[in-house]
């Protein structure tokens, strides 16, 4: 799995200029699923996310979790995350999980997270999605498990 997170002020998803998901203060989180990815990666990665510290305390340290400022969260699909540049200019996404794989990969982190005490809203998978990041700091994590 490969995620980029990031604590936003605002973030919304659109879709056919129908809004989808919305949030206020809390963490978008785009979300790659790999092909070997399953259960354990998922509850994971769920559980890290719900308690990393990246919002800030009184004195300005990042020492908060979502949790902990009781944010919200987006997920969003977003296999682009397995993109092979390295050859040519047209990236590959082969490296990423097929749709029957990664789809229910997906929902089940949404509900992991959410599980976790985070109230969390989805896109939705396969769409094309206008996803609006009000990125906080801007504060922008990787990982990749």
């Amino acid at each position: 799995m490969r995620v980029v997170i990031q604590r936003v002020q605002h973030g919304k998803v659109t879709i056919e200029g129908q809004t989808v998901a919305e949030i206020g203060l809390g963490l978008v989180v785009l979300l790659g699923i790999g092909p070997l990815d399953g259960e354990e990666q998922t509850r994971f990665l769920a559980e890290k996310i719900a308690n990393l510290r990246i919002f800030e305390d009184t004195q300005g340290k990042m020492n908060l979790s979502i949790l902990d400022v009781q944010g919200k969260a987006i997920v969003v699909s977003q296999f682009t995350l397995y993109a092979d540049a390295r050859k040519g200019r047209r990236p590959s996404f082969t490296d990423a999980a097929p749709p029957d794989l990664a789809r229910p990969l997906v929902d089940r982190f949404a509900q992991l997270l959410s599980d976790q005490g985070v109230p969390t809203q989805t896109g939705e998978f396969g769409a094309y999605m206008l996803v609006d990041i009000a990125n906080d700091g801007p504060v922008t994590i990787w990982l990749e498990i």
